[in-house]
């Protein structure tokens, strides 16, 4: 690995030359009195020193903030968005086209975005994304204001594709920050309060659940696809000029490293291949995802069964409460000693609910087991995000995590395109037969929308299966013993600081 800066010529895969990303600090050490070096990678670049932990976390809380409120508003405007064609076209391809290309992007486009935040400064990376995605939503603005409804809704001709696509690109380029985010918790946050700032974070991921399901929509119907756009760019706005006050002097230059390019898969791959077991952890959270993909595309329509859709959005928007008080747990609480067994755990809780909330149709029982399940689903992502933060070195946390977040956000998708034919053309005409009925009535009731309880019912046991098999593979033997060594060294080094 080079200790040296990025050559210049690397530069060229960022507008200005990554002038803009960049900043000339003097270089500080983190090395201790007694010639130890602090468990933070890179100590030639970030100074810990400089500030307490107490105002460290005032600003991380500052990123926060700022993070959710630029998530909300990407989150909004792309639902709406969403919400918008279909209710204009009523036309389910080109919703779906959408859907499937906006996810394609962010898998496509997360080991880049891994890339530059590994070479360039976090805060910096940071305000590029937020001032790149202010233009595109400008842009949209624009067209939406001089291109005639007619033609903007034709999906013969191209504005429609151009449009969204401008949108599409604000909103992909927007995740560069929440990747930026995580490696932010490990220059800012004390190692045994990072599984805490990691809950935090899925609280702001909760948020935009309660957004997609309720405000875009109330969005879209009360004010219009046009004001709709000038409130995004209103907060859009706020996000960014909020952000250019915040500082981290803490990261005094980008940490030296060997990542290459805009692009650095094999530097990606590498990064992860260089600690025992990781790639069996981001494997299982993958294979998680995938089986999270069955809920993804089934619950909107076991849900609308059951609710009005005006119904079902505010009963989603309840459910997705769940989410924040999971985060809040896990800021008040943390993760525990090995948040690896943590994960685990969550995952057979997780496929049990998955498996029992649709064994009868009773709207209480789906609507707890909604909001059971999403207090979980913070568990599993800050484990995950804890882990790689304590056995990855600084100067590689970014291309870890985008490469993470390119296998995981393309597992649900894919499987939500493999089930939903799957059960609307097999399972659920089976379990509405005259047979198919009388088989599954003892097991999961006479309700209409047996067939997707059914789906939910062998998603979950074999969730429970993976998760309880993981338990016993030396892969999660290794993945903890890493992490208990590189927390006690972090411990030692903090104490031997103080």
């Amino acid at each position: 690995m080079t200790e040296q800066e990025p050559a210049r010529g690397r530069d060229a895969g960022v507008p200005d030359g990554g002038k803009s990303l960049r900043d000339d600090v003097t270089v500080t050490s983190t090395a201790t009195e007694d010639g130890e070096v602090s468990p933070l990678a890179a100590p030639d670049a970030v100074d810990t020193s400089l500030r307490t932990p107490a105002q460290r976390s005032r600003t991380f809380a500052g990123i926060l903030v700022n993070t959710a409120l630029a998530n909300v508003t990407t989150s909004y405007l792309w639902f709406a968005l969403t919400f918008w064609v279909y209710l204009e076209t009523r036309n389910v391809i080109a919703t779906g086209v959408v859907g499937g290309v906006y996810m394609l992007l962010i898998a496509l486009s997360s080991i880049s975005f891994g890339t530059f935040v590994d070479r360039y400064r976090k805060l910096a990376v940071m305000r590029f994304a937020a001032g790149f995605t202010l233009v595109m939503f400008v842009l949209s603005g624009v067209m939406f204001l001089l291109t005639p409804a007619s033609s903007l809704l034709d999906l013969r001709q191209p504005w429609f594709w151009v449009f969204t696509l401008i949108i599409l690109i604000g909103a992909v380029v927007e995740n560069m920050r929440n990747i930026a985010l995580s490696t932010t918790v490990t220059i800012l946050i004390e190692p045994d309060r990072r599984a805490n700032a990691n809950g935090m974070v899925g609280m702001v991921q909760g948020l935009m659940f309660i957004v997609t399901s309720l405000l875009s929509g109330l969005s879209v119907g009360l004010l219009g696809m046009g004001w709709t756009i000038v409130v995004a760019l209103v907060l859009t706005a706020l996000a960014f000029a909020h952000l250019l006050t915040l500082r981290m002097p803490e990261e005094v230059r980008a940490a030296a490293t060997d990542a290459h390019g805009s692009f650095d898969l094999r530097g990606s791959l590498a990064a992860v291949l260089a600690i025992s077991g990781l790639f069996a952890l981001i494997l299982f959270s993958t294979f998680n995802n995938f089986i999270g993909g069955v809920y993804m595309a089934l619950m909107d329509p076991y849900g609308l069964e059951m609710f009005s859709v005006e119904m079902w959005g505010a009963v989603f928007a309840l459910g997705s409460t769940g989410f924040i008080i999971g985060g809040a747990l896990i800021g008040k609480f943390g993760l525990g000693t090995n948040p690896l067994r943590t994960l685990l755990i969550a995952v057979v809780a997780m496929g049990v609910l998955g498996a029992v909330f649709t064994l009868r149709e009773w709207a209480w029982l789906y609507i707890a087991g909604i909001w059971l399940y999403l207090v979980l689903i913070p568990f599993v992502e800050a484990a995950e995000q804890t882990v790689i933060q304590q056995v990855v070195p600084l100067e590689r946390q970014g291309r870890v995590f985008g490469f993470a977040m390119a296998f995981e956000s393309a597992a649900a998708p894919i499987t939500a395109f493999l089930i939903a034919p799957i059960a609307q053309f097999w399972i659920i005409p089976y379990a509405r037969s005259a047979d198919g009925g009388v088989q599954l009535a003892p097991l999961l009731g006479e309700g209409t929308s047996r067939g997707i309880a059914l789906v939910f019912l062998i998603a979950g046991i074999i969730m429970v299966m993976a998760a309880l098999l993981a338990f016993l593979t030396p892969v999660y033997r290794r993945v903890s013993a890493e992490y208990a060594e590189a927390a006690a060294t972090a411990k030692e080094s903090a104490e031997a600081e103080a």
